[in-house]
């Protein structure tokens, strides 16, 4: 499978871009003409430069309002082709795009369209040159790549093809099952894109909204397949118009491109109809069935406040590592890891963002094909030096530059903390809080990397995204998507935050970047839990009053419920599936908190509640501008 992308698709000057396509791993590149003309140098320049990094030019785009056009604008369009064919020459490609005309003094007319591309057919082929038609979702009289292929099969000559773009299939909502019908040496080169549902003028939506396959929620992995089904072998390119991506980092949104590229081929090629897509041998989406720990960075003073914080919450510790100062707290599923070790990675992230929670373990089905499957999508893998007789386990860069571990049952990597760590007993009394497993894990991003986050997660494992909520901090607006599994094991929620006002934005000021915020454990009787809190001294997060006498009205609770809830500032929702119970902590740090949550059929991830949860746990934050104490 060979891959490209549109200079267009991604920020920053044109040799920037080229270093960028060529270090995401892209086979070849788009010249969109803007990117071009703002060039200063020459096209053997460009062309020289896409080669120097090891790129093809796909092809030169875009040519406009060409088919068509009356008599006395007819020769216009030719001498203006002519200069695209000279400029073409010099850069080294062989393919100029044509997009459907939206001129309003195009006649239209089938035969009319199919009689001008092969005019321009033959002078493309007197120069070696190739013409690839592509129906704009706008276009005036061609909006449909039926049509369009209509106009490529009259025209009859072998340097006119069909340009296939999945947004303006996808679109308009056209059915992809007449791809199957084109001969694949008809298709010069296929565009991808993918794009939130909105309901909006398609130019608009075009130009300003899309995104990476896979980020978005057109079925362009359909789109593909039957592409592939024709046994067409070329390049899939990305054609992406979107305002967050102009603004963005030029490497990484490069990055993602690919990313979304080579995780789109390996679904493609999974179909039974297709043969012949050339890609990485790639293992399974990983399946999780759990998150097997959760690691703290901190240094002995920090270190001893947030123990003080986990005793509270019916933590033990349960065993330190043998060879570095790492301590394993645990109740029920959960282990908690807070290593105070003065070298290696922890120490390095505690040094950059304070304590934090810097990793976390998945325990997937297959570790080892976990590993090479997140390697295969371009993720990072991380490795440093262990002990003698410890156990080595495989781990990639995850949000924020954190890590984010593989361990399985297959091995011993499923014992590594019997192999690792010794058996401890506290001496302390704690009265364990009836806390069965982490429910779910909340990491706060910047709003533009979400899109890079929940590609990576679903790409990697066999997980799917929400749609997106609001959630409402008296600041501003957070975005929130959740990335889960079907069994629950797996349950990411991302927060993207906007600007540094709000909680999630102040986090990640505080802390130098993106992370997890909270951690959420389940239980399954939460007052039994409250009560067990109390004893171990737990301090809940205050919820106002005010709060209660609304909840009552809204769900017809009873009020002797309602009280229970108020007592111990417990939070509640519901849904169609069930009811769902909120207890917080306060604020520990620069905005890190735990939440306790008990599930009865509920689905969610009280969404409802954030404006209240967000409302009280900012009167705890340290004003803007005093130092910390």
């Amino acid at each position: 499978m060979k891959t490209s992308i549109a200079t267009v698709s991604i920020s920053g000057e044109l040799p920037e871009k080229l270093e960028a396509i060529a270090k995401a791993g892209f086979d070849g590149v788009e010249i969109f003409e803007n990117d071009f003309l703002a060039f200063d140098g020459s096209p053997v320049d460009v062309g020289r430069m896409a080669r120097d990094y090891g790129l093809e030019i796909t092809l030169f785009q875009p040519f406009r309002d060409f088919e068509c056009m009356p008599p006395s604008h007819r020769q216009r369009t030719f001498d203006r082709a002519e200069r695209k064919f000279d400029v073409m020459q010099q850069l080294g490609t062989d393919l100029l795009l044509v997009c459907s005309n939206v001129s309003p003094v195009s006649l239209g007319g089938i035969d009319r369209a199919a009689a001008d591309f092969h005019e321009l057919g033959e002078r493309a082929a007197r120069r070696g040159l190739k013409v690839g038609y592509e129906a704009l979702a706008w276009g005036r009289h061609i909006n449909d790549h039926r049509d369009a292929w209509e106009v490529v099969r009259r025209a009859d000559h072998p340097n006119i093809g069909l340009i296939l773009d999945s947004f303006h299939t996808l679109s308009r909502k056209i059915d992809i099952n007449s791809i199957r019908s084109i001969p694949k040496d008809k298709i010069f080169i296929v565009q991808l894109a993918d794009a939130p549902l909105i309901d909006m003028d398609l130019l608009y939506w075009s130009r300003h909204f899309r995104n990476m396959p896979g980020e978005g929620d057109l079925p362009v992995t359909e789109f593909a397949t039957a592409i592939a089904e024709t046994g067409y072998d070329g390049y899939f390119s990305l054609e992406i118009f979107n305002d967050q991506f102009r603004g963005g980092s030029t490497r990484s949104i490069a990055a993602d491109g690919h990313r979304s590229l080579i995780y789109l081929g390996d679904q493609v090629r999974r179909s039974p109809n297709v043969s012949g897509l050339t890609l990485p041998a790639m293992p399974d989406r990983a399946k999780v069935k759990g998150v097997g720990f959760v690691e703290f960075s901190a240094d002995e003073k920090e270190a001893a406040d947030l123990v003080a914080i986990l005793h509270t919450l019916g933590f033990r510790k349960a065993a330190v590592h043998r060879t570095k100062k790492v301590s394993l707290f645990s109740q029920g599923d959960i282990r908690l890891l807070v290593n105070t070790d003065e070298k290696g990675f922890a120490n390095a992230s505690f040094a950059v963002h304070g304590t934090s929670a810097y990793a976390m373990a998945l325990l997937v089905d297959d570790a080892k094909a976990a590993l090479a499957r997140a390697v295969t999508l371009d993720a990072e893998p991380f490795n440093q030096p262990v002990g003698l007789g410890e156990v080595e386990i495989p781990a990639i860069r995850g949000v924020g530059g954190g890590l984010i571990y593989l361990i399985d049952n297959k091995s011993e990597l499923g014992r590594f903390s019997e192999i690792d760590f010794l058996p401890v007993e506290e001496g302390m009394e704690i009265t364990p809080a009836h806390l069965l497993r982490i429910d779910h894990i909340a990491q706060t991003v910047a709003y533009d990397e979400m899109l890079t986050w929940l590609l990576f997660y679903t790409s990697i494992f066999d997980a799917h995204k929400t749609p997106m909520v609001d959630i409402i901090d008296p600041a501003g607006v957070v975005r929130s998507q959740v990335v889960e599994n079907a069994s629950g094991a797996l349950r990411v929620t991302l927060n993207g935050a906007e600007n540094r006002r709000t909680l999630a934005g102040h986090f990640i000021a505080e802390k130098f970047g993106s992370g997890i915020q909270h951690l959420a454990f389940e239980t399954d009787d939460i007052f039994a839990t409250a009560a067990a809190l109390r004893k171990n001294g737990f301090r809940p997060l205050s919820i106002s009053p005010n709060y209660y006498g609304d909840v009552e009205a809204r769900f017809g609770l009873d009020p002797e419920l309602t009280e229970r809830l108020k007592a111990d500032n417990i939070l509640y929702d519901r849904d169609e599936h069930g009811e769902y119970f909120q207890l917080y902590s306060g604020t520990y740090g620069e905005g890190f908190f735990f939440e306790i949550v008990e599930r009865r059929g509920y689905r969610g991830y009280g969404a409802p509640n954030a404006i209240f949860r967000i409302a009280a746990l900012k009167k705890q934050m340290r004003p803007e501008g005093l130092p910390r104490t």
